[in-house]
C-alpha cells in the first residue's frame, strides 16, 4: 500500500482539433474499479495503484474513445495528456451527465455550477443573455430590483457575497439596470455560486461567493462575434498567437468590448418607460492573452475596465467605474504529485452619488491582493492547501439621515492561510477545512473551521449537510430606511465602534457568521432532480452605520449616550429558511422551479427590525423549448414573484437647522435644511412584485463556423407596475420596468 500511493498518472483531456478541455470526462483503468472524472480544467489524477500494465481509458459521449496500453513502475509519476476526436456522424440523442457525477463525487451543498448553455435557457431581456439575469433565478436569491436592484444571497448583503473573476475580486459585477452583469455571456467558461457552507478555499466573506472563470481565445483560428440589440452592442475577437498542435505548445488572446445606448435608444422606442426615459449607460472592456505548454502548465495575463452611469435628472444621478489587470498561472511540475495554482492582481473601483438633498455619496477601494493554492491526489482523495495575501485602501464618504458625515481614508492588509481534505469513505464523503484569516489593521487572527458531509444512500439519493465559521472586515455603510438603495459603499472595519453591545464587551470589530445547512438532492428520473435544502446564517456580530447619531463624536458631547454620538453601531441578524429546487431537462423541454421560504432579521441592541431585503416568499419559473428538427428555435419564459418588501415609512417634514456658526446663530432668520420625520424602521411593507418575460431565438447556421443568431424578447409582459424608487424629498414614486419589447442580432465567425 505505501508503494502504491506513489504511483500516478495524471494530465488533462483536450478536443483534439480544438484544443479545448473537456469536463467530466470519464478516465480509468478497463477491468477496475478506478477511476474518475475530469475537472473544470479537463484534469484528471489516477493515484494509489498498484505498479504493473494496464489499459487506460477515456470515453466521452460525442467523442471516439481512446484506449491506451501503459506500464507503470513503483514511484513512477506519468503526464499523459489525452486527445479525443469528434465523431464524424452527428447524434440525435446526446445525454451528458456531467452534473450527476459532480453530485454524486463532490459535497455540493448550497453550490450551482452554471455554463453559458444554462445562462441561454433564460428569456434574453434586452436581447442579451447575461449572468446577472440568471443568477437572480438560484435558489435562495433575492433581487430588489430590475432598475437598479441589489442582490442578497440568504440574507447576506451585497457587501457579504464574494465575486471573483480568475482569481481577483470584483467589487461590483452587476450594471446599474440590474439585467447586465460586467461579465459578458461569451467570456464565461462557467461560474460558482456558494449561497453558504463554503470551504476554507475562500474567506472574507460571511454570506457567499461567485467565482467565475473566463474562457481561452481559439487556439486555432480567428473567430468572434458581433451582436447589436436595442440596448447595446458588443465585439469579441479571439484567436491564437501560435496554433494549438497536439503535443505542443500554444498561447492565444481574446479582446471584448460591450457599450450600451439605452439612455439614447429609450427616448425613442421606450418613451413611455417614464420622463425620465431610461437614463442608463454602461460601457465593458476585457482583454486576455494565454501561454500554455505541452505539460498543461500555463499563465494568463488579463485586464479589465468597467464603466456604469445613471442620471435620473431632479432625483439622483451617480455613476462608477472599475479597473484592474492581474495574472493567473498553473503549473504542473514533471516528477510530482502536486498540482500549484496561483494569482496575483491590482484593481480600483470608485462610485459617487448625488440625490436632491445635495449631500454627496463617494466610495473608493483599491489595492493588490494574490495567492497560492498547492493540490494533491490520492486516488479519489484530495488535499488542497494555500496562502492569500491582500492590502487595500478605502476611502468613504456619507451622510446619515441627520445630514452627519461619516467616513475616513483607511489602509490594510489581509493575509490568509487554508488547509482541505476531501476523503471518500465508500458512500461517504466528508471535506473537513480550516482558515487562518488574519486582519493586520485590526490585528486580529481568525480560526474558521469547517466542515462539509455527503451521504450517496443510492444512485438516486444524497443527503448532505455543512456548518462553519466565517468573518470579514470590509463593511458597507447605506441608508436602510431608503426605500431602494443604488448606493453601496466599502470602508474597513471601523475603529470607532462601541464597546459593549446588549451589556456584553465587544473584543472585536470584526463581522462573523455561522453558517448551518442541511439538504437532499433526489434524482427523481433520469432528466430530473430535486434539491432541498434547509439553512441558518447566524449573523452574530455585524457592523452597520448608525441612523440614530445626531450629535458630533467630540468632548462636546461626551456626555450624550454613545448610540446618539457614534459613527457605527454593533448589530446581530439572523437569516434561515428553506430552498425547494427542481429541474427538467429533458430534451426538447426544459424546466427550472425555485421556491423560497426566507426570514431575515436584524437587532441593534434597541430594537429588533427587518432589513429592507428581507423577502418571504420568493417563486422563479423557467419553460425553455427548443423547436424544430436541430432545434434552431428556442422559446422561453420566465416568471417570478416576490412577496413585498418591507420600508420605512415617512411621517412629515421640518426644518433642520445644524448651528455651524454656534449656539449664537439667530435661528430666526437663518434658513434651514428639509428634515424628514421617520415612522418605525421598515414599518411598512411594499406591493408584492411579479414580472413575465418571454423571448424567442432563432439560428441559422451559414456553415460550420457562421451562424447568425436573431433574438426577439418582452420583458414584464403583462406590464406589470412594481415600485423601483421612491424619493422622500420630491414625493416622486418610480417605478421597475414596465413592458419593454427588444430585439436583437448577432453572428458569430
Amino acid at each position: 500500500q505505501g508503494i502504491a500511493q506513489k504511483t500516478e498518472i495524471r494530465g488533462f483531456v483536450y478536443d483534439k482539433i480544438t484544443g479545448e478541455p473537456i469536463l467530466f470526462t470519464h478516465v480509468f483503468f478497463e477491468g477496475t474499479t478506478l477511476g474518475v472524472a475530469t475537472d473544470i480544467k479537463g484534469f484528471y489524477s489516477l493515484s494509489k495503484f498498484n505498479p504493473g500494465s494496464y489499459t487506460l481509458v477515456c470515453t466521452y459521449v460525442g467523442y471516439d474513445t481512446i484506449r491506451e496500453k501503459i506500464t507503470i513502475n513503483s514511484g513512477d509519476i506519468i503526464n499523459r495528456n489525452i486527445y479525443l476526436t469528434q465523431i464524424a456522424i452527428e447524434l440525435e440523442e446526446v445525454i451528458i451527465n456531467s452534473k450527476k457525477i459532480e453530485s454524486q463525487t463532490q459535497v455540493k451543498i448550497s453550490k450551482i455550477k452554471i455554463t453559458t448553455d444554462d445562462i441561454a435557457k433564460l428569456p434574453a431581456i434586452g436581447a442579451t443573455p447575461d449572468l446577472a439575469q440568471y443568477i437572480q433565478v438560484l435558489p435562495g436569491v433575492v433581487s430588489s430590483g430590475d432598475k437598479g436592484g441589489q442582490i442578497y444571497i440568504r440574507g447576506g448583503t451585497p457587501i457579504q457575497n464574494k465575486v471573483i473573476l480568475d482569481g481577483m475580486t470584483i467589487y461590483n459585477p452587476f450594471h446599474s439596470l440590474g439585467l447586465f452583469s460586467v461579465f459578458d455571456i461569451d467570456m464565461i467558461r462557467n461560474i460558482d455560486v456558494f449561497a453558504g457552507g463554503f470551504d476554507a478555499e475562500y474567506g472574507d466573506r460571511i454570506s457567499a461567493v461567485m467565482d467565475v472563470n473566463s474562457i481561452e481565445g481559439n487556439k486555432t483560428r480567428l473567430s468572434g462575434k458581433i451582436g447589436s440589440s436595442t440596448f447595446s452592442s458588443k465585439l469579441i475577437l479571439n484567436g491564437p498567437l501560435k496554433k494549438f498542435k497536439a503535443e505542443e505548445g500554444n498561447s492565444n488572446f481574446i479582446f471584448a468590448i460591450r457599450n450600451s445606448y439605452l439612455d439614447k435608444t429609450a427616448p425613442l422606442l421606450y418613451g413611455y418607460a417614464d420622463e425620465n426615459g431610461l437614463p442608463y449607460s454602461f460601457n465593458d472592456v476585457y482583454g486576455k492573452v494565454s501561454f500554455n505548454d505541452a505539460s498543461g502548465s500555463g499563465i494568463k495575463l488579463f485586464g479589465f475596465n468597467f464603466r456604469d452611469k445613471v442620471d435620473y435628472t431632479g432625483i439622483t444621478s451617480y455613476e462608477w467605474g472599475s479597473a484592474g489587470i492581474g495574472t493567473q498561472f498553473l503549473l504542473v511540475p514533471v516528477g510530482s504529485s502536486t498540482i500549484i495554482e496561483g494569482h496575483l492582481s491590482y484593481s480600483k473601483y470608485r462610485i459617487d452619488q448625488l440625490e436632491l438633498d445635495n449631500l454627496p455619496r463617494y466610495s473608493l477601494i483599491g489595492g493588490f491582493e494574490g495567492g497560492m493554492k498547492f493540490s494533491y491526489y490520492l486516488g479519489n482523495d484530495l488535499i488542497r492547501y494555500g496562502f492569500e495575501m491582500s492590502g487595500f485602501q478605502t476611502d468613504f464618504r456619507y451622510y446619515n439621515a441627520s445630514g452627519r458625515r461619516i467616513g475616513d481614508p483607511e489602509n490594510t492588509t489581509n493575509m490568509a492561510g487554508f488547509f482541505k481534505y476531501k476523503k471518500t469513505l465508500g458512500n461517504f464523503i466528508m471535506v473537513p477545512s480550516l482558515r487562518m484569516q488574519y486582519y493586520a489593521s485590526l490585528q486580529e487572527t481568525s480560526l474558521e473551521p469547517r466542515f462539509g458531509a455527503k451521504y450517496n444512500a443510492t444512485d438516486y439519493l444524497r443527503f448532505k449537510l455543512a456548518i462553519g465559521k466565517y468573518t470579514q472586515d470590509l463593511i458597507s455603510a447605506f441608508s436602510d430606511r431608503d426605500v431602494v438603495n443604488l448606493f453601496y459603499g466599502f470602508l474597513t472595519a471601523p475603529d470607532d465602534v462601541p464597546d459593549h453591545f446588549d451589556g456584553k464587551e465587544i473584543n472585536s470589530r470584526l463581522q462573523k457568521a455561522m453558517h448551518y445547512i442541511l439538504g437532499a438532492e433526489i434524482d427523481i428520473k433520469e432528466h430530473s432532480t430535486l434539491n432541498l435544502e434547509g439553512y441558518i446564517k447566524d449573523f452574530y456580530q455585524l457592523t452597520n452605520i448608525n441612523r440614530n447619531k445626531i450629535f458630533d463624536d467630540t468632548p462636546d458631547f461626551q456626555d450624550k449616550p454613545e448610540y446618539l454620538r457614534s459613527d457605527f453601531i454593533i448589530e446581530q441578524g439572523l437569516a434561515y429558511g428553506m430552498n425547494f429546487h427542481y429541474v427538467l431537462d429533458l430534451k426538447p423541454v426544459y424546466i427550472w422551479f425555485v421556491y423560497d421560504f426566507a426570514f431575515v432579521e436584524r437587532y441593534d441592541g434597541i430594537m429588533t427590525y427587518t432589513p429592507h431585503w428581507d423577502r418571504r416568499h420568493n417563486i422563479q419559473f423557467l419553460f425553455n423549448l427548443a423547436i424544430g428538427k436541430k432545434k434552431p428555435v428556442d422559446l422561453s419564459f420566465r416568471w417570478n414573484y416576490g412577496s413585498p418588501f418591507p420600508f420605512t415609512q415617512t411621517q412629515g417634514f421640518y426644518e433642520y437647522l445644524d448651528f455651524s456658526e454656534g449656539i449664537t446663530q439667530d435661528y430666526t432668520s437663518t434658513n434651514g435644511n428639509l428634515g424628514i420625520l421617520y415612522g418605525d424602521l421598515n414599518g411598512g411593507r411594499l406591493p408584492p412584485y411579479h414580472r413575465l418575460d418571454i423571448s424567442l431565438t432563432k439560428k441559422w447556421k451559414l456553415n460550420k463556423h457562421n451562424i447568425i443568431e436573431g433574438i426577439l424578447s418582452v420583458t414584464n409582459a403583462y406590464d406589470r407596475n412594481n415600485m423601483f424608487y421612491f424619493d422622500r424629498v420630491s414625493n416622486e414614486r418610480i417605478d421597475q420596468l414596465p413592458i419593454l419589447p427588444s430585439a436583437g442580432v448577432s453572428w458569430s465567425f
